[in-house]
């Protein structure tokens, strides 16, 4: 795994993670079509599970998406997005990094495109992020959050041996949501997790 570092390192992290036959890189503002084409494709998949996509996207909708999150790192809202794209340069998904839990801690969020499920690219993409974030001195502690019904997305923290930390009910928010939420968290970068997580 080869690494290219942020503006400010250390602080954030990398915007270029190498994993072979896969990249995660921060967006730019070139992957618009590439971007677009892929939730377009994607959208019933992600549809039920996914709030921000209760509508087909616009070009003109991701094209102000991408505006900020490629103007800032992080986003205004702390996150900080990347492409999952293949060898060949196809946008494979999307995963992102954010900062909506507390001041030592990150939460990753993830999508995949329709044409790449199966083939284990958000549980790699997923582990990669998980060691970039841990690295950071100042967090301590990395979330997984999910709809209990959404299985697929469940399996993801699972597989890295993340720990389910909390079932509980939450607010229903895309169309196949149970209202349980599942956080899932790990301490320690994977392949050597603990166990010693507080229940939240």
């Amino acid at each position: 795994m080869t690494i290219s570092t942020s503006a400010h390192p250390g602080s954030t992290p990398p915007v270029r993670i190498d994993l072979g036959d896969l990249v995660l890189r921060r967006w730019r503002p070139g992957d618009l079509t590439r971007q677009f084409a892929a939730l377009s494709a994607s959208h019933a998949h992600l549809h039920p599970w996914m709030s921000w996509a209760e509508q087909p996207p616009t070009l003109a909708g991701q094209r102000r998406s991408l505006q900020t999150s490629t103007a800032h790192w992080p986003t205004p809202d702390g996150g900080y997005l990347y492409g999952i794209f293949t060898a060949r340069g196809e946008v494979a998904g999307g995963i992102g990094l954010h900062d909506r839990i507390d001041p030592a801690a990150l939460e990753i969020g993830y999508w995949c495109h329709i044409a790449h499920t199966g083939r284990g690219i958000i549980t790699r993409a997923a582990h990669a992020l998980t060691t970039a974030a841990l690295a950071l001195p100042h967090i301590g502690r990395v979330e997984i959050h999910c709809d209990a019904a959404n299985v697929r997305s469940a399996a993801v923290p699972r597989r890295l041996g993340y720990e389910l930390v909390s079932t509980a009910p939450r607010q229903r928010t895309a169309p196949a949501d149970s209202g349980i939420g599942m956080i899932w968290a790990t301490v320690d970068a994977p392949g050597g997790l603990t166990r010693s997580l507080v229940a939240r």
